[in-house]
């Protein structure tokens, strides 16, 4: 089933000033001077880094239109975009309202202003919402035949609603606080994306001034927090099945609970997102955690970006809303005639129900990790090994490395990065009976991780508690590399091992999206990520020069500009050389890459680039671009590793890492790329690259306006991967079987 995501609304504002596009058919025109001149600073040669990402989450919300995936599995796609918008609003959208308030004037490599980028924007994801609300219809009528239900209160039987209505006493009545609206109550502060209740109430008549007028009528507000989280679902079962309602209905047919003696006028939800985008100066803090602290308490107070209504809420109260939260009423709120807060469908999603879902995927350990031997003995017997997640073990691969380390009488020190780990992470566990056992154990927390900042200053508390020693990287840089150093007494002296990844130390994540990893006992490695600690731990730049790693900010730009320029070069040099560069990425954002790659077309190398979501370049653009592929890979994994490959006249090149094309990851964060250089390895990356690159179901192929067309291929490259991972398992444990029942011949 083929599609092509019609999104004519982005394309036509995606284009510069002075382009133009082929109607229907994925084309576009530029202007000849800017190619004749190979003026590549025009606009109109690159895309709108926000504009893309909304089309990315268009393509994730194809994974809820696509029948052919599990119900339960649809919605949980749903609830996915829903998730991102609301990230969307409070990073992006509120990062533009701050740069459109201070003045900025400055335009984006595609020609626009901050004030365009918002009202460009809004326009998407207005029409995406309305998508949203159409499918949902869909799967729950689809639902319903499977017997679950989200009921509307009214729908439900007198016995039931007294059910709920004495849940509801005993369970959630206590966690609900009413707050009045009137002169003598200032307007009560809204969490961002908490969902509300406005509640209007009229006092009993005998309570009102005699000469007031009907109109005039006793009337108040007041404001309830619907108290969802921390173990209060948003849908309430009814009964045993898998019948549900909404809590804030329940809330709102039974606030005579709250409200008693007085007649309840009206109830209307709302709800509000507040910007994220509250850093402030490291250079100034005398205290980095107590500067990430005070981030927090202002992130709770930011500004907010924009309010979602109810579909028929009074007029008088929107506007009251707006006026109090400090909201333009006509461009910051959106009037919703469905469910508020899709992204709490995550509930439903996952109820256990097998036949709803995907086929249940179980990693595999690495097959060369299968040996009970120390993991210490195997890296060093093999070189280094290549780890590909979700397909094989997290367990059995990065958290046996610390686990054995921590335990591991010859192990003399362990150092690792933690950007984003889980409140119940084993290698933390580990770090602290690593420590407990007398080794030496660094770990350098990037606090300042989006939306993660409140479990890492939680973190790095607990470790310092055990006697672990905590850094927070270097000012003005995030530390988003993934690494972990383990420093060995070997028999022939103290021996460096190393894990190098592309994705956090997360063991949830790990099961869900697509990473690589490399262990390896390689020394030039190891010597380089002692020199790179070092630098985490104190600041000071490194004395000596690194071998093999690439680390961002000070080499890896650098290192891929020339990479990319001297692919052009041997093609340059040689016609008949057939020129290759291929770049897996999450996101394609930097302007010198995506030139440099322009400039690479036009010297003839082919390049393929697999971006999964945000990509500034236009392929397929005539005497610029038409050397150029980019597909987006989405699917049951999210797509996060990093890969990039240089053919180099034969002497080929692969490298994996933490850091995306983007200039915030090459340019401010403390990044780590390394090659791959064991043969065996090699090949492992190329079955991804070409898999993901063949017509496969997970393939959107992008056109040079901007838009996207799904592969029409059944095979999906992902379910290739477990297959492949699968049969290898398989094959390995025949020969070790056979080896195990071999019989002893004597010759």
């Amino acid at each position: 089933m083929g599609r092509t995501i019609d999104q004519s609304n982005i394309h036509a504002r995606t284009n510069g000033p002075g382009s133009s596009e082929a109607a229907g058919n994925g084309e576009l025109t530029i202007p000849s001077r800017a190619i004749a001149q190979h003026s590549l600073l025009s606009p109109e040669l690159y895309l709108n880094r926000e504009l893309t990402w909304l089309n990315f989450n268009r393509r994730v919300l194809a994974e809820a239109e696509d029948e052919r995936n599990p119900l339960l599995e649809r919605l949980k796609f749903l609830a996915i975009t829903a998730s991102n918008l609301d990230e969307f609003f409070m990073k992006r959208i509120g990062g533009l309202k701050q740069q459109a308030a201070g003045g900025v004037k400055a335009l984006t490599l595609d020609g626009r202003t901050p004030q365009m980028q918002i009202a460009e924007c809004l326009d998407v994801i207005r029409d995406q919402e309305q998508r949203q609300r159409e499918i949902l219809e869909l799967l729950l009528d689809q639902l319903k035949h499977h017997g679950i239900t989200i009921l509307g209160y009214q729908e439900l039987s007198a016995s039931q609603q007294l059910a709920l209505r004495e849940h509801y006493f005993d369970n959630i009545f206590p966690l609900v606080t009413p707050l009045a609206i009137d002169p003598a109550h200032p307007f009560p502060f809204v969490s961002s994306l908490s969902l509300n209740l406005l509640v209007t109430i009229r006092n009993p008549a005998e309570e009102q001034p005699s000469d007031a007028a009907p109109e005039e009528a006793d009337v108040s507000l007041a404001r309830i927090k619907v108290p969802v989280g921390n173990g209060v679902p948003r849908f309430v079962r009814v009964s045993q099945g898998n019948q549900f309602v909404l809590l804030e209905q329940v809330i709102a047919h039974n606030l005579d609970l709250l409200f008693p003696q007085v007649e309840i006028v009206k109830c209307e939800l709302f709800r509000v997102s507040r910007n994220a985008n509250t850093e402030r100066d490291e250079e100034e803090a005398d205290d980095l955690l107590a500067l990430i602290e005070t981030e927090l308490r202002d992130r709770r107070m930011a500004p907010i970006v924009r309010l979602e209504v109810e579909q028929g809420m009074e007029p008088l109260h929107r506007g009251m809303l707006a006026a109090e939260l400090g909201l333009d009423e006509r461009a910051d709120v959106f009037e919703t005639s469905g469910m508020l807060a899709m992204r709490d469908l995550m509930e439903v999603a996952e109820l256990e129900l097998p036949e709803l879902h995907d086929p249940p995927h179980h990693p595999l350990a690495h097959p060369r990790l299968q040996d009970q031997r120390s993991i210490f003995h195997i890296i060093r017997d093999s070189g280094s090994l290549l780890l590909r997640h979700p397909y094989e073990s997290y367990a059995t691969s990065v958290e046996r490395l610390v686990r054995e380390a921590s335990r591991d009488p010859k192990v003399r020190a362990i150092k690792m990065t933690i950007y984003r780990t889980s409140a119940d992470e084993r290698l933390l566990s580990y770090l602290f009976e690593a420590a407990r056992n007398g080794k030496q154990v660094a770990v350098v927390i990037e606090l300042k991780a989006r939306f993660d900042e409140e479990a890492n200053i939680h973190f790095a508390s607990y470790l310092e508690d055990f006697g672990i020693h905590v850094t927070y990287g270097v000012l003005g840089l995030k530390t988003h590399c993934k690494v972990i150093l383990v420093v060995r007494r070997d028999y022939n002296g103290l021996r460096r091992y190393a894990h190098i990844g592309t994705g956090n130390y997360h063991s949830g994540t790990a099961r869900l999206y697509a990473d690589f990893g490399l262990l390896t006992a390689d020394e030039r490695i190891g010597q380089d990520l002692t020199e790179l600690f070092n630098f985490l731990t104190t600041g000071s730049r490194p004395k000596r020069n690194y071998q093999k790693i690439l680390p961002a900010p000070s080499l890896l730009k650098q290192a891929l500009l020339e990479r990319i320029e001297r692919e052009s070069q041997l093609k340059s040099r040689n016609p008949d050389y057939q020129a290759l560069l291929q770049i897996k990425v999450n996101a394609l954002e930097d302007g010198d890459i995506t030139r440099a790659l322009y400039r690479a077309s036009l010297a003839g190398v082919k390049i393929d680039l697999i971006v999964r979501d945000t990509c500034r370049l236009r392929p397929g653009l005539a005497q610029l671009s038409e050397n150029i592929r980019v597909v987006s890979i989405v699917g049951r994994f999210l797509e996060h590793g990093r890969i990039y490959y240089f053919r180099n006249g034969g002497d080929e090149e692969y490298l994996i890492g933490s850091a995306d094309a983007m200039t915030r990851n090459l340019e401010s964060r403390v990044e780590v790329v390394v090659p791959v250089e064991d043969p065996q390895l090699r090949k492992e990356l190329r079955t991804v690259l070409d898999a993901q690159l063949k017509p496969n179901r997970c393939q959107w192929e992008m056109h040079a306006n901007g838009s996207y067309s799904r592969s029409t291929a059944t095979e999906s490259c992902q379910q290739y991967l477990v297959d492949l991972t699968e049969r290898a398992h398989q094959r390995r444990h025949r020969r070790r079987r056979g080896y195990a029942h071999r019989p002893l011949h004597n010759n």
